[in-house]
């Protein structure tokens, strides 16, 4: 699995050396909901910085200087064990807010405010899922339709027929492990078949800055 080709690619044992600081800097979160979505958690920020440990490893797939500019903590375990259906992440965290053409509808999400973007700003982003435990067939790793990043923004009635014409592919992984996405690849997640703990710390990446003053929100 290609990044070029295919919108994903893994990285192996790439954060195997920072584990351990990743673990300590998101221990006090809460484990009793299937995501949270991170913000001023300063030590974290530096590991994902353009110059750290994480960061300096997505240089490679970014047009530009990677900026995080989101992350969300996914802890499923034997109590929370969710699924997701088909579909593409269409939305960015955002500071403040402000009227830009083609920005919108807004929401807030666990009071962060996020936005839609024309879709083509999503294009040019990348995803990463830094996997804190191992994932083995069993334990719900994500779904990927390899390629259909290529699509565009698709339609709901469409995903089915592009998971189809794309196949799908199960992202196992070690701990340490990094998947590296194009965010706009078509996913899903299944429950786990035999639950157990599967912490995913997932970071959205850009390489260029928002127009009309619009600023990321960053972790």
């Amino acid at each position: 699995m290609r990044f070029a080709e295919h919108g994903a690619e893994r990285l192996d044992v790439a954060a195997l050396p920072m584990l351990s600081e990743i673990e300590r800097s998101v221990a006090a979160l809460p484990c009793d909901r299937p995501g949270v979505r991170l913000t001023g958690l300063s030590g974290l920020s530096g590991l994902l910085g353009p110059d750290g440990g994480i960061g300096s490893q997505v240089a490679q797939f970014c047009n530009g200087a990677p900026q995080h500019v989101r992350a969300i903590l996914f802890d499923k375990t034997q109590a929370i064990n969710w699924s997701l259906p088909w579909h593409q992440d269409r939305t960015i965290c955002i500071r403040e807010r402000r009227d830009v053409a083609g920005f919108g509808p807004w929401t807030v999400k666990s009071g962060l405010l996020h936005v839609a973007p024309p879709f083509d700003l999503l294009e040019r982003m990348v995803t990463i899922r830094v996997h804190l435990d191992d994932v083995p067939a069993d334990n719900a790793p994500l779904l990927i339709a390899p390629g259909s990043h290529r699509f565009g923004l698709v339609r709901e009635d469409r995903i089915e027929a592009v998971v189809g014409q794309c196949g799908v592919h199960a992202c196992t992984a070690l701990a340490g492990d990094i998947w590296v996405y194009a965010t706009p690849i078509l996913h899903a997640s299944a429950a786990a078949a035999i639950p157990r703990r599967r912490r995913v710390l997932q970071v959205d990446y850009a390489g260029f800055d928002l127009p009309g003053g619009l600023q990321w929100s960053g972790v």
